[in-house]
């Protein structure tokens, strides 16, 4: 199926990055000498950052503001996309045959834009994007509704028709569809307890970009 654009999550879809994010909410509390209780990572799951930071605070009674524990936070996320992190196996192949066959791809993530522009950059892969629309410019959280990746279409000036939104999380997943766009799941660890229900919703189901690769589906 040929494509006119493409839409791509970042982290846990292009990038190999979410065990990052899980242990975030946990290096947080520990930084500050408190115990996670058991159930911190199923809230901190459908989060940003700054949702998942302001649950903390409530919910552990942290000190500092909110954008204080944020600049923590930051500054051990900005350090690991700096320094460490990796496309997923097979993202920059792909990325480079979409962008041989004329698609035009975009970013669509709730990590913050100059993190994002970070964590591209050394992964090797920013030369490939239109450009970054993040769900604090757009106003929505994933989980809370598609605004993200409306704004996304019409900066591709696309159709859903047209354009196939490439998920890891099941909110995503779920939100996507529910505004009827196709939707293309991509297997990450960190949504293991999700998989049936992801594979479910999706149009399109894939273990690894290379598996995409291999059946050339799209």
């Amino acid at each position: 199926m040929r494509l006119q654009s493409a839409i791509f999550d970042m982290d846990g879809t292009l990038l190999d990055s979410m065990g990052m994010w899980k242990d975030l909410g946990f290096h947080l509390l520990e930084r500050h000498g408190v115990t996670p209780r058991p159930d911190l990572a199923e809230h901190l799951k459908p989060t940003g950052l700054r949702d998942g930071v302001a649950y903390c605070k409530e919910a552990y009674d942290l000190p500092g503001t909110v954008d204080e524990l944020i600049e923590e936070c930051k500054e051990r996320v900005e350090a690991f996309y700096r320094n460490e992190v990796q496309a997923k196996p097979g993202v920059e192949k792909f990325l480079s045959i979409m962008k041989m066959e004329g698609v035009w791809m975009y970013i669509a993530t709730a990590t913050d834009r100059p993190l994002v522009e970070i964590a591209l950059k050394h992964a090797g892969i920013d030369s490939f994007f239109r450009g970054i629309i993040t769900s604090k410019e757009a106003g929505q959280h994933k989980k809370d509704g598609p605004e993200v990746y409306e704004r996304a279409l019409r900066r591709l000036q696309s159709n859903k028709k047209d354009t196939v939104i490439f998920e890891d999380a099941v909110h995503a997943v779920r939100t996507a569809k529910a505004a009827g766009f196709r939707v293309a799941a991509i297997y990450d660890p960190a949504a293991e307890d999700d998989q049936d229900e992801i594979r479910a919703l999706a149009d399109y189901y894939y273990r690894s970009f290379e598996e995409l690769i291999e059946t050339q589906a799209l």
